[in-house]
């Protein structure tokens, strides 16, 4: 769920609707509480102080995607929740660093706004920053010990078909992406993600 929540606030920042001053500013604070704290809390859950910016950098996350909808992670979530039953958080996380790069063409600028708060050292060009960036997520899934490949869940290269079709349906989703998403793309993804 923490994954889950650092999508809320990549996705509202980038979102292409309704994103507005607010929303950027919660989905930044949020992904700055989140990415310091994500690790530390999984390594000693009775730390208060981390568990407390977790809560608070998940409020704020919500309410970023609040003002400015979630896109197509959780667009290509959904199905694989949906049918084979992978927790949500983690079928985000499964997603999300495809998803990342697919959209690098339309959204490595603010990507790379992104990396600055969740990966400092990072420098470079936005495609470098944003490359950091990707890289920063998948390393939280590799460390907070998560599946990171659709196969470890029991996703096969014959699902993908499946998949991307029933992601096609989350138009409400799939409209906010900083990138138009087809089939064909979803179906690219989710083989990028087995």
């Amino acid at each position: 769920t923490g994954i889950d929540a650092m999508v809320h606030a990549i996705e509202a920042y980038t979102s292409k609707q309704k994103k507005n001053p607010l929303s950027d500013t919660l989905a930044r604070q949020a992904l700055d509480l989140l990415s310091k704290n994500l690790i530390p809390a999984c390594e000693n859950g009775s730390r208060l102080d981390v568990r407390q910016a977790m809560l608070l950098g998940a409020c704020l996350a919500g309410q970023a995607f609040s003002n400015a909808p979630v896109a197509a992670v959780h667009a290509l979530a959904y199905p694989v929740g949906g049918i084979f039953h992978v927790p949500h958080g983690l079928s985000n996380s499964l997603v999300l660093p495809h998803v990342l790069r697919f959209n690098a063409p339309e959204a490595a600028p603010l990507y790379a706004e992104l990396a600055e708060i969740a990966v400092p050292h990072a420098s470079g060009s936005a495609e470098a920053r944003t490359e950091a960036l990707i890289a920063a997520m998948q390393q939280t899934a590799r460390i907070t010990g998560i599946q990171t490949t659709l196969q470890q869940v029991g996703i096969a290269e014959s699902d993908l078909d499946r998949l991307g079709g029933d992601a096609m349906l989350q138009t409400r989703l799939l409209g906010n992406n900083p990138r138009n998403v087809t089939r064909a793309d979803a179906r690219a993804i989710y083989a990028a993600a087995l």
